[in-house]
């Protein structure tokens, strides 16, 4: 189960920047992505701050722009 989520929509190349720094870290399986436009809840959120990365145990979230060195920090 993915202990991650990248809340993202498609066609979004920061979205894309961010999941590559993630899977440095990660494998797929541990990343959710999530695309905000089939909830209207997640656009109303998310629409200006994504790319979003979540960890789901604790929510802690960081909105880009993030580097590959905080994604570190948030798996450990």
């Amino acid at each position: 189960m993915a202990r991650f989520v990248l809340y993202h929509t498609d066609g979004c190349h920061l979205c894309e920047q961010a999941y590559s720094l993630a899977l440095q870290t990660l494998p797929a399986s541990d990343i959710e992505k999530v695309d905000i436009t089939s909830n209207e809840a997640l656009m109303q959120s998310y629409q200006t701050t994504i790319p979003v990365f979540e960890r789901k145990s604790d929510h802690v979230q960081l909105s880009w722009p993030f580097e590959l060195s905080q994604i570190q920090q948030l798996v450990e």
